[in-house]
């Protein structure tokens, strides 16, 4: 005990200390339920463990730049981790991981019919019966861009912009979407087919082709760890992709 006591007064044991810490993963919000199952699997199978950060892709890479201490990023949009290897933040220039979908979202309580082609909107839009309508900040979120891109491509974005309700990232706008604040939003096919969203309200996938599509690319940052290297590895094995299909998330290889 005297020897350690000595060690930790000294400094000698804060390399070792420092090596054990937990890598913190920030990841895009559309990853919230999918990447908590496959930590949860990669802590069971290896006996490592990661702290997941979740919040938009936007921030994240901002957040990078200025320091913050992530030893991995996993983005909805992959131009976020490509700039960021171009100006020499990464260790390279990372792997697509998986390519996003977007759903229309109401609560059980709205009067909003739920169409893939978003005719149900538009009706309602017409008739002045929606109040409020979620959607992801476009400035910073990526799936906000696309849900703009979508409400662009259907003709609505003049009409529904004064309505609209912006939430930090696509969780917080999911949350707007089917608590009964709004009569619905534009949401992540990935966090609509979460188990614990399954009483929220119904949804419907948007044709993939009224937006530009949903690359997201994942990568280490100079100070990952093994552990991190580790969790890079896992999420592009069996199990990690078998979750990700499971969420709605079409993966690179099997894209049409």
């Amino acid at each position: 005990m005297a020897r350690l006591l000595c060690l930790l007064a000294t400094g000698l044991l804060a390399p070792a200390l420092f090596a054990q810490q937990v890598p913190v993963v920030a990841a895009a919000a559309d990853l919230k339920f999918a990447l908590e199952d496959i930590a949860a699997t990669f802590q069971a199978d290896s006996g490592q463990r990661v702290k997941l950060s979740f919040g938009s892709s936007g921030t994240f890479a901002t957040q990078i730049r200025n320091g913050a201490p992530y030893a991995m990023y996993l983005s909805a949009d992959e131009d976020y981790v490509l700039q960021l290897h171009k100006d020499g933040y990464t260790r390279d220039a990372g792997t697509l991981y998986a390519i996003g979908r977007i759903v229309l979202m109401a609560p059980p309580s709205s009067e909003l019919a739920v169409d893939g082609e978003l005719k149900g909107l538009a009706e309602a839009l017409r008739a002045g019966r929606i109040a409020r309508f979620a959607i992801a900040n476009p400035e910073h979120a990526p799936y906000g861009r696309r849900a703009e891109e979508a409400l662009r491509h259907a003709g609505l974005w003049d009409a529904i912009r004064p309505k609209l309700v912006f939430g930090e990232n696509v969780s917080q706008a999911a949350q707007f979407a089917t608590s009964g604040s709004a009569a619905g939003g534009i949401i992540a096919l990935s966090l609509a087919r979460a188990p614990q969203m399954q009483d929220q309200g119904r949804y419907a996938l948007i044709p993939a082709g009224w937006h530009e599509p949903l690359k997201q690319r994942m990568v280490l940052l100079k100070r990952a760890d093994a552990t991190a290297e580790s969790f890079y590895r896992y999420l592009q094995a069996p199990a990690a992709r078998s979750v990700m299909r499971r969420y709605g998330f079409v993966l690179p290889d099997e894209a049409d």
